[in-house]
């Protein structure tokens, strides 16, 4: 990390009227840039849920109204990885950039903690939207969305519904909802599914009896013997290339029964009604999600386009500057929102 979090901070407010605290000082996991203007901001999604961002501006920006991003990503990170990363790049590069928390993850309110809903998460990148088209620095015709990993599924499902994005990426993306529902590779069998969910059912008498939810084993966490995959994670969250306390997958971990809501709704049902607004896919060729983006990429309709890096694996692309292909998103959304 380059930082750690400090007392410096904005009170904001929080979930069960409880204070938030949020951070000002500089608690990425990656350099801060001189290129560009960095600022902490909160907005509330439709649900009441109050999200916590980062904003960056091109330091030459002018008085003009530019071009802007959303980003989120991956599923269970926080805005000081790779989406503020990404963000920053891409604000480098002339585009205006929002970077968000979820709701119920890092400095984003909601309680309990460290819980996902295909649902809200989706209405996460529409309430991103709201705000930065409310900015006096953005041109509101001209926005864009980044989704990483499995906010990249999030993205794609918000963006179809959501008319006002003109383009959209999708990067080392993961669909939840089938990887919950069916396990990597849907590998999952029915009498599998049926247990889990038996599991998870009987588990909500006594998160009920309790009054709060009872969490998963902590995430990336090495016994020995994991896939390759696991390691990789585990390489990212767990040492200081990517390691952030506020993570749910640097050692925290989602309630028990987080997978429920997931597992009978698939949110890319509807990608072909993100036509005619382009989609770009990006995927390390080596990465074992990669068959995520490429049925993806077949249900959609055009213009779509599958970008494969060239020895890339899934975690490349959330922080390898070299593996991550900024020139081809910089082309991709200065084409399609014509900056």
């Amino acid at each position: 990390m380059t930082g750690t979090p400090s007392a410096t901070a904005q009170t904001l407010a929080g979930p069960a009227g409880k204070p938030a605290q949020l951070v000002q000082t500089w608690d990425k996991t990656f350099p801060k840039s001189d290129k560009v203007d960095h600022q902490k901001v909160t907005f509330k999604n439709r649900y009441g849920i109050t999200l916590a961002a980062d904003v960056y501006l091109p330091k030459n920006r002018g008085n003009q109204r530019l071009a802007a991003i959303v980003v989120s990503g991956p599923f269970g990170a926080v805005k000081e990885q790779a989406s503020g990363l990404y963000a920053q790049t891409m604000a480098e590069r002339g585009f205006v950039t929002l970077a968000f928390d979820p709701s119920y993850t890092g400095e984003s309110s909601g309680e309990p903690r460290n819980v996902a809903s295909p649902d809200i998460n989706t209405e996460d990148f529409m309430a991103a939207v709201d705000f930065i088209g409310l900015q006096p620095y953005v041109d509101r015709e001209r926005i864009g969305v980044i989704g990483i990993c499995g906010m990249g599924g999030m993205a794609l499902n918000a963006v179809a519904v959501d008319k006002r994005v003109k383009a959209v990426v999708a990067s080392t993306m993961y669909d939840m909802t089938r990887v919950m529902s069916k396990g990597y590779n849907d590998s999952v069998t029915p009498e599998q599914r049926t247990q889990a969910l038996e599991q998870m059912s009987r588990q909500r008498w006594e998160d009920a009896a309790n009054g709060k939810p009872a969490y998963q084993p902590a995430y990336n966490k090495l016994k020995g013997g994991e896939a390759k995959f696991l390691v990789d994670y585990a390489d990212y969250y767990m040492t200081p290339r990517g390691y952030h306390p506020r993570a749910v997958n640097s050692g925290n971990a989602w309630t028990i029964t987080t997978p429920e809501s997931f597992m009978n709704m698939p949110i890319l049902t509807y990608i072909k009604d993100i036509s005619p607004r382009p989609i770009l896919f990006v995927h390390g060729e080596k990465a074992h999600s990669r068959y995520f983006s490429e049925t993806a990429y077949a249900a959609a309709a055009q213009p779509k386009e599958l970008l494969i890096v060239k020895d890339a694996s899934h975690i490349d692309l959330y922080d390898r500057i070299d593996k991550i292909p900024f020139d081809a998103m910089t082309e991709f959304f200065t084409k399609n929102l014509q900056l």
